[in-house]
């Protein structure tokens, strides 16, 4: 039996292997490693015996064969940079390899050819569900009309009511930010963020304006929006104090542009946070952990959306299909930024020339 097993195990076992070594049909063996309740209990576990002896590896195309499902899912992105789509992955291995199942991940870089080319092959391959990623929160076209599969879309939200989408809650995290200012007295607060066709920046300026009206303020200077790149946030920085010194915070529409408003209130002589306190959005280490100071921000919980968005994929698979927009929690994270105020109300700063 010993030189048997040893045989079958220098090659890769087929399920006829644990079939003989059970002594039971094919058939009865396939039923037993798949579940199937017309199989004596002790007859299972003779078969499951065989299978470890053999180190049996069932096939994962013969298995959704039987099955109707292959317990894959595609990830499509097209988020050029990876700064989204890595954690969202992560999220979505995590959770998925829980469930024994893989994730196939294509990067579409923006591309709608390379996008259509990609969700041909995850088609191809027989992927039971999709995760959409988008390369920003903006709303995009329904996949529902080219996929059978069950789709969830994350950080993009499908312009189909029926389909469920992800996104994370810009309008919670400015609100975070602009309570977080406030409650330290700060009274002079401005906002730099990226681009006005951006629903993110958008949404993220109007949530600021509205939660600083309730506190009796306002955004000093308006929002100004520009270019997603610490250059522009250098030139609206040095533009900003010049026309309103009196500015003791300053909320940014990401940690990259907060990191360039720092470089320029360093070389105006600004203290940060003595002067102006400084919150950035992401909380992208690269830049939040390593900005000098380090950056109070608020944190998209990236990991968390990519599981969320596998476990309601998988009810779809189960049969319980949510619709709609879900929009998931940001959380502020407290670095030395931010703090109280230790000049006083009407002390203003000279930028350089």
């Amino acid at each position: 039996m010993a030189r048997q097993v040893a045989r079958q195990t220098a090659r890769s076992a087929t399920l006829t292997d644990v079939a003989r070594l059970a002594g039971v049909s094919v058939a009865t063996a396939s039923k037993a490693l798949n579940e199937r309740d017309e199989v004596a209990p002790a007859t299972r576990q003779r078969v499951l015996k065989a299978a470890e002896d053999l180190a049996f590896q069932p096939n994962a195309m013969a298995r959704g064969l039987i099955s109707g499902q292959t317990r894959t899912i595609g990830l499509l992105t097209d988020e050029l940079g990876g700064r989204f789509a890595i954690p969202i992955l992560l999220g979505v291995e995590n959770t998925a390899g829980v469930e024994q199942m893989s994730v196939l991940l294509c990067d579409a870089r923006g591309d709608a050819i390379r996008r259509q080319h990609y969700l041909r092959t995850l088609l191809a391959r027989s992927v039971d569900g999709l995760i959409v990623l988008g390369e920003t929160n903006d709303v995009r076209a329904s996949l529902a009309d080219q996929v059978a599969v069950p789709v969830v879309y994350v950080y993009g939200e499908s312009d189909n009511p029926d389909d469920l989408s992800i996104i994370s809650d810009d309008r919670g995290g400015s609100r975070l930010a602009a309570e977080h200012l406030v409650a330290q007295g700060r009274q002079a607060i401005g906002h730099i963020t990226g681009e006005a066709t951006y629903r993110a920046a958008r949404e993220r300026a109007e949530a600021l304006g509205e939660a600083l009206d309730a506190a009796g303020q306002q955004i000093v200077g308006g929002p100004m929006f520009g270019d997603w790149t610490q250059q522009w946030a250098r030139h609206a920085a040095r533009t900003l104090f010049a026309a309103h010194p009196h500015i003791d915070a300053v909320f940014c529409g990401s940690d990259q542009l907060a990191v360039g408003v720092a470089d320029t209130l360093h070389q105006m002589g600004v203290r940060i946070p003595d002067d102006v306190a400084l919150v950035g959005y992401d909380n992208w280490e690269v830049f939040s952990a390593q900005s000098r100071p380090p950056l109070t921000t608020i944190d998209l919980n990236l990991q968390e959306i990519g599981a969320a968005a596998a476990r309601y994929l998988f009810r779809a698979l189960g049969g319980e299909a949510v619709s709609g927009v879900i929009r998931h929690p940001t959380r502020l994270v407290v670095r030395e930024s931010t703090g109280p105020r230790t000049t006083g109300r009407g002390a203003s700063v000279k930028p350089s020339k």
